[in-house]
Formats: C-alpha cells, sequence, structure tokens
C-alpha cells in the first residue's frame, strides 16, 4: 500500500513538475500587473547572515551565481550552494514557532525579495523565526541575453520534458532542492536554543516552484517533517496524504495563468485524509503576487496566513 502510495504521488507531482518546468519555466513569478519587466543584472547583494547548509556544490555546475532585478524585486539564478538566511523577531516578541521561507522562480531563479525576505521580516514581526531558503537551482546560460531567450523559449513551450511521466520522479528531479530543505530544518532544530525556537513548531512555505518543494519535502523529506505548511499558488494536484499530514494552508487566485484551471486536488486530497486544511481562492492576483502591493484583495492573504497560524497557536508562545 505505501509503495502504491508513493507511485501515485510520482506521477501526480511529476506532471505538475513537467507543467512547471517546461511549459511556464521563469514565468512562474511574474506578477501580471508588473510593468519593470527588464532582467537588469545587479552585483550580488550582501548577505552578511547566510549560513551555507552544507549540502555541496550542485554537481556538475559550469555557471555561477549572478543576480538580477526585475518587477522591482530582487532574483538569484545559478544558485550552486545552498544557504540559509535567519530573520528573527525581537526576543520578548518571540514565539517559538518559526517558518522555512522557499521562493518560487521555476527552479531556474528564486524571488528572493518579494517571495523570500519581505516574507521573513513580516513573519518575524509578528514573533515568528523565519530563514529564507536559497536552495540550489537548476544551470541556466551565464550570459543575460542567452538566458532571456533560453526563459523565452521556455515560456512559449519549445522545450519539452522527453522522459515520460511515469520515468520522472518527483523525488529525483527534486533531490537536491528536498536535500537543501532538510538540512535547513536540521539546522534550525540544531541551533533551536539559540534562535528561540521550539523545535517540534517549525514549518515551511513556498511561493510556486517554492511550493513544489514544500510538498515534496512533507512528502519525500523524510526527517524534515514541518509541523505545519504553506502552499501559495502552487500546483494544486492531488496527492496521497500521509496520516501524520502537517496542517495545509493554500492560498491561490482564480485568474492564475497557471495553476487555476486544474481542479483542487491537492485540497480535495488533505479533506479525504481528515487532515487539516485551509483554502483561500482569491477572485483577482495573477501569479507571483507574493508580497507586492495590489489593489486585489489576493494581498490579504498573507493576513490570513497569519490569523491560520494564531489559530493554531503558532502566534502564543508554548
Amino acid at each position: 500500500m505505501i509503495e502504491k502510495s508513493r507511485k501515485t504521488n510520482l506521477v501526480h507531482l511529476a506532471r505538475a513538475l513537467t507543467i512547471s518546468l517546461t511549459a511556464f519555466g521563469f514565468s512562474l513569478t511574474i506578477p501580471a500587473f508588473a510593468q519593470d519587466d527588464v532582467m537588469t543584472p545587479i552585483a550580488t547583494p550582501a548577505q552578511p547572515k547566510a549560513i551555507e547548509l552544507g549540502t555541496g556544490v550542485l554537481p556538475d555546475a559550469t555557471a555561477s551565481e549572478s543576480w538580477h532585478s526585475q518587477y522591482k524585486s530582487t532574483f538569484a539564478r545559478n544558485v550552486t550552494v545552498a544557504t540559509l538566511t535567519p530573520f528573527l523577531p525581537k526576543k520578548g516578541k518571540a514565539t517559538g514557532a518559526a517558518v522555512i521561507v522557499a521562493p518560487g522562480g521555476g527552479f531556474r531563479t528564486l524571488s528572493m525579495s518579494n517571495e523570500g525576505w519581505d516574507v521573513a521580516k513580516a513573519l518575524a514581526d509578528k514573533g515568528v523565526a523565519a530563514f529564507v531558503l536559497k536552495y540550489r537551482l537548476k544551470q541556466t546560460p551565464a550570459e543575460m541575453a542567452a538566458f532571456e531567450k533560453s526563459m523565452a523559449e521556455m515560456f512559449s513551450g519549445a522545450a519539452r520534458a522527453s522522459r515520460p511521466l511515469a520515468d520522472q520522479d518527483p523525488a529525483v528531479e527534486f533531490a537536491a532542492q528536498i536535500a537543501d530543505a532538510r538540512a535547513a530544518f536540521a539546522l534550525v532544530r540544531e541551533r533551536s536554543k539559540e534562535w528561540r525556537v521550539d523545535a517540534d513548531r517549525i514549518g515551511m512555505i513556498g511561493f510556486s516552484a517554492g511550493a513544489m518543494l514544500t510538498i515534496s519535502t512533507t512528502l519525500y523529506g523524510k526527517d524534515a517533517k514541518p509541523a505545519f505548511i504553506g502552499d501559495i499558488y502552487g500546483p494544486l494536484t492531488k496527492v496521497d496524504v500521509p496520516a501524520d499530514a502537517p496542517p495545509l494552508f493554500v492560498a491561490l487566485a482564480a485568474d492564475d495563468p497557471f495553476f487555476a484551471n486544474a481542479g483542487y486536488g491537492l485540497i480535495d486530497s488533505w479533506r479525504a485524509a481528515k487532515r487539516p486544511v485551509e483554502f483561500h481562492l482569491f477572485e483577482q492576483g495573477g501569479h507571483g503576487f507574493g508580497m507586492y502591493p495590489k489593489t486585489t484583495t489576493s494581498t490579504g492573504w498573507f493576513d490570513s496566513f497569519v490569523r491560520w497560524l494564531d489559530m493554531h497557536g503558532y502566534l502564543s508562545k508554548k
């Protein structure tokens, strides 16, 4: 039964993997409202608090990490060494709860500010320790022009996965990223006293591809065992939910061009397993809204997430 369940999960997640890494690629983090869409190379920002996770250098990597700005946000690509950056609440405000934050970007880039640092700062302000995971990425061309061309081709659908879905095991496809997430959980637990974190109250939230990583970490991350998880505009494909699955929070816009029209299998799966789940389907918001201030109600996802954390006791000291 366990093996059958695993195979079912692999097929469903593989289908989402194929869609996200081929048809959509970089566009997974494009906010529909943005006009400033020019990719501008920038110097690597100072990251004095970033801690290397010890998962090693991405195998066979040839391009070095680089950064660019777009949509008034900051993006990293060709990440070959995973890091974790703590954003800790003030001592008297800390509740003991913590969240690993996984930005999105189609596993080709990471939306570090809109879906990483800004989220972490907002959580820390609520008393929740937050840790931004800069996980290793699939390689892209080093030169910006070539990178833009490759993303355009990917978005147009010119590049398609050649292997059958049955051969695309997410536990293998995401192996490096899941290893990074596991290492992040291990590090936070190892330094939990120093960071005023309860080792059994560490959750994870991800955006788009980061949401895929969050679900994959929950299903295949072995010792990660997040206490709660957030899936923000990720694919809602059906999975087999383990009996001890953590509470799940989901936010998606009904006009999301990628994941709004494929059903709500993930929600149904959690409910069928009688595990806690909360689902917010916003009328408008597009994809990649993150912490961008917008006039749509999707901007309220963070406040709803905080209220959900409070309902589960994570805004109060244990």
